[in-house]
C-alpha cells in the first residue's frame, strides 16, 4: 500500500520541467554547461536538481571538484526520463497528425465500368472530408488490377476475382449479373419471344476474361449454352468497348444488366434469352495488407471496409429488377 502511495504521490507531484533539466543536466557532464544550455542561470539549474532530488528521494548526480558522475539512481532516472522526453516530443507529430488536414494520393485500380452506388458515395464522403487528398483511377483488367495491388503500385483495387491470392485480403463489394444482348442493327434485335435455339451459331463479341479458366467462367458457360459460334469476333478488356461493339451490329454479348438497364430503355440494346437465372459475378475490394499506407489510402480503405459492412449483400446486389440509372 505504501509503495502505490509513493507512485501515486510521485505521478501527482512530478514537473516534467524537472525532468527536462535532469537529461540536460545528465547530458552535459557540468551545470554552467547545462545552464547554458537551458538559458538559465547556474543557480537555477543548482535549484532544479535539487528540487528533484527532493521529490524522488534519492541522491541523483555525485559532485565534487573534478567529479561530475550519475548516481546509479541517476541513471535510472535518465534512461527513464529519456524515454518520456521522446514520448513528449513525438506529441506535437501526433497532435498534427490528429488535427491536420488528410492529404496524400491513392491509386485506384478499377476493372471496366464499375457501377455501384456505395463505391461512389465513399469516394464522395471522402472528397468531402478530405479534399486536399488527390486520387488517380486507372482502368485496368482484373488481372492487371491484382498485379498492381500485389506489386503496391495501386493502393485498392476493385475488379473481378478468379483465384485468390493468399497474400492479398479480399471484400465482395457488390454482386452483379450478365445477361446476352444485341444491337439494333442484329436481325434478333426488337423481337419478342425468342428461344436460347434462336441463338445458335450468331457472331460473339466478349471480354478477354471469359474463358473456362478466368473470372468470366460463368459467362463463358452462357454463351457455350446458347450454342453461340465459337468464333469471337471482338474481344476488349473495358465493358465500354463490348458494349461499343455490341450496338455497332458486330455480335451478341454479355453485358452486365444494371450497367446497361438505360441503354435498353433508350433502344440501344436488346436483351435476348436465357432471362432465367443470369450467371452472378462479384465484384471485390482487394487490398494488400504489407503495404504501407499513406493517411489518404488508410482513410479510404477504412470508410470502403466499413461501408461494405454496414449494407447487406441483398443491397449489394444488382440484379434483372434493379432500379437504376
Amino acid at each position: 500500500m505504501a509503495e502505490t502511495d509513493t507512485a501515486d504521490r510521485m505521478t501527482r507531484d512530478l514537473d516534467w520541467n524537472l525532468l527536462r533539466s535532469f537529461v540536460v543536466i545528465a547530458q552535459s557532464r557540468s551545470i554552467s554547461d547545462a545552464a547554458r544550455r537551458l538559458h538559465l542561470t547556474q543557480p537555477s539549474v543548482s535549484t532544479a536538481l535539487k528540487r528533484l532530488e527532493d521529490r524522488i528521494g534519492k541522491r541523483l548526480i555525485d559532485r565534487a571538484p573534478g567529479r561530475f558522475e550519475l548516481t546509479r539512481a541517476g541513471a535510472v532516472l535518465y534512461r527513464e526520463a529519456l524515454e518520456i522526453h521522446g514520448a513528449v516530443y513525438r506529441l506535437s507529430t501526433l497532435m498534427r497528425d490528429v488535427t491536420d488536414e488528410v492529404t496524400g494520393h491513392v491509386r485506384l485500380a478499377v476493372a471496366s465500368h464499375v457501377v455501384c452506388p456505395i463505391f461512389d458515395q465513399v469516394l464522395a464522403e471522402f472528397h468531402t472530408q478530405h479534399p486536399r487528398a488527390t486520387l488517380s483511377l486507372s482502368v485496368l483488367g482484373s488481372s492487371e488490377a491484382l498485379a498492381s495491388v500485389s506489386a503496391r503500385t495501386a493502393s485498392l483495387a476493385v475488379c473481378l476475382v478468379h483465384r485468390r491470392d493468399p497474400k492479398l485480403e479480399y471484400m465482395r463489394l457488390y454482386r452483379e449479373f450478365f445477361g446476352l444482348f444485341c444491337g439494333p442493327s442484329h436481325p434478333l434485335f426488337g423481337r419478342e419471344n425468342l428461344q436460347k435455339t434462336d441463338l445458335a451459331g450468331q457472331s460473339a463479341v466478349s471480354f478477354e476474361t471469359d474463358r473456362l479458366h478466368d473470372a468470366l467462367r460463368s459467362v463463358t458457360l452462357l454463351r457455350a449454352e446458347s450454342e453461340l459460334s465459337e468464333k469471337i469476333i471482338g474481344t476488349s478488356s473495358h465493358l465500354e468497348e463490348v458494349r461499343r461493339m455490341v450496338i455497332a451490329g458486330l455480335g451478341i454479348g454479355p453485358l452486365p444488366l444494371h450497367v446497361v438497364a438505360r441503354d435498353v430503355r433508350d433502344g440501344l440494346l436488346w436483351r435476348l434469352p436465357p432471362y432465367d437465372d443470369p450467371p452472378a459475378i462479384d465484384v471485390h475490394l482487394v487490398w494488400n495488407p504489407k503495404a504501407v499506407l499513406n493517411r489518404a489510402e488508410a482513410s479510404l480503405l477504412q470508410r470502403l471496409r466499413a461501408a461494405i459492412a454496414a449494407v447487406p449483400m441483398e443491397a449489394r446486389t444488382y440484379g434483372p429488377s434493379t432500379k437504376y440509372l
